[in-house]
């Protein structure tokens, strides 16, 4: 069996491109960071720069390719953001028409990648500290709910902010806070511990993406701004064409994690 988690980011993107992986990016080239993808047609790409400035939590840019270009150069030199994510979504007008493993034949010469930073990233530094992930555990996509925190509208775009959730006792909730803080680029500290109701969440056990996780006695869910959240935005703002990564199936960036680190 192959050790995804020791591979090269260029391995898997191998590997993605051949579709020999379909299934989620999480646990896989560790030490690298991962990212979110959002394409969208020229005309709305303004717009949609200034909804991830006004937005930094849930939407931190990494990189943007220039129109037209599918090579996130700044972040993975030979990367193609058309093959090189397991699974996409396909949004038109609002609705989600279709999950695909590749999108060369959607692509048109105006589109526009953003590169949005994953807390998948923020994963292995946890791990390093003794800190379990759940969804690693029980070999599951993290699980993702829409929340009652809007985002603050930019042009055309707006939406609630989707949250990924990991369970943790209260002592690990403190050291996980110390630790992700330092990493504002994938999406840095929680922004809700405990309490699900009080940002919307009216069953813990139902996410909106992915899958369910146990939440064991003694732990409580703590809750960090997603990359998903375009997608909820997309939903509600309803541009002609949006093209994203399906929720858990990242790309692999060559940026090493530490190197997102402020500290």
């Amino acid at each position: 069996m192959i050790k995804y988690s020791a591979l090269e980011p260029n391995e898997i993107r191998k590997l993605i491109r051949n579709q020999e992986i379909s299934g989620p990016t999480s646990g896989m080239a560790i030490g690298f960071t991962q990212a979110n993808l959002v394409i969208l047609k020229k005309e709305h790409a303004f717009d949609f720069l200034l909804f991830c400035q006004r937005n930094p939590k849930p939407c931190p840019l990494l990189d943007v390719t220039e129109p037209g270009s599918f090579n996130p150069s700044k972040i993975a030199k030979n990367a193609d953001i058309r093959k090189d994510i397991p699974k996409y979504r396909i949004y038109r007008d609002g609705i989600l028409t279709e999950e695909v493993l590749d999108i060369t034949d959607y692509w048109e010469e105006d589109m526009v990648g953003f590169l949005i930073g994953c807390s998948f990233t923020f994963e292995t530094p946890l791990l390093e500290a003794g800190i379990p992930i759940r969804h690693i555990q029980e070999n599951c996509n993290v699980p993702m709910y829409k929340t009652n925190i809007a985002c603050e509208k930019a042009g055309m775009f707006e939406g609630p902010t989707v949250v990924s959730m990991r369970p943790k006792t209260p002592e690990d909730a403190i050291r996980a806070i110390q630790i992700t803080s330092r990493f504002p680029n994938v999406h840095g500290a929680p922004i809700h511990i405990g309490s699900p109701e009080q940002i919307g969440i009216t069953d813990i056990s139902k996410p909106d993406f992915g899958d369910a996780v146990s939440i064991k006695p003694g732990e409580i869910p703590v809750f960090w701004a997603c990359g998903v959240t375009p997608q909820a935005v997309a939903m509600e703002s309803k541009p002609s064409i949006i093209i994203t990564h399906a929720p858990g199936h990242m790309l692999i960036t060559d940026i090493k994690e530490t190197s997102l680190s402020i500290l």
